[in-house]
């Protein structure tokens, strides 16, 4: 696949997981940092990882919520939070999700990956 497929691909399914608005939001937070970064979440992240046929995008964002409160990265973990919700994860998979991995990555990784779904939520 060329890779302005992939974009573009990338730049729908970013799309629909924050809706029209904040993804442009996003985007051009991402391309005032460095215009290079944008292009390869839309390309690599989005376009082909997220675009897999293997896992439907509810899995997907459960994992990479384990994964991003495991490695304490809260900007990916807020914005990864607020699209599972949008993906079809409910708050009690969430809060399940972040309870499992306490005794993998340790209980604070645990502890501040509930309080950020927790700041999250009370937005909803």
């Amino acid at each position: 696949m060329e890779i302005e497929q992939r974009k573009q691909r990338g730049s729908e399914l970013l799309n629909n997981m924050l809706g029209t608005e904040q993804a442009h939001a996003m985007r051009q937070r991402w391309q005032d940092i460095c215009p290079q970064f944008e292009e390869y979440v839309l390309e690599f992240v989005a376009g082909e990882i997220w675009s897999r046929p293997g896992l439907d995008l509810r899995t997907r964002s459960l994992v990479t919520i384990a994964t991003l409160a495991s490695l304490g990265r809260p900007l990916a973990l807020e914005l990864n939070l607020r699209m599972a919700i949008k993906n079809g994860a409910s708050q009690r998979d969430i809060v399940e999700t972040l309870l499992h991995i306490a005794p993998y990555a340790g209980f604070p990784a645990c502890w501040e990956g509930l309080a950020m779904a927790h700041k999250i939520f009370a937005e909803a």
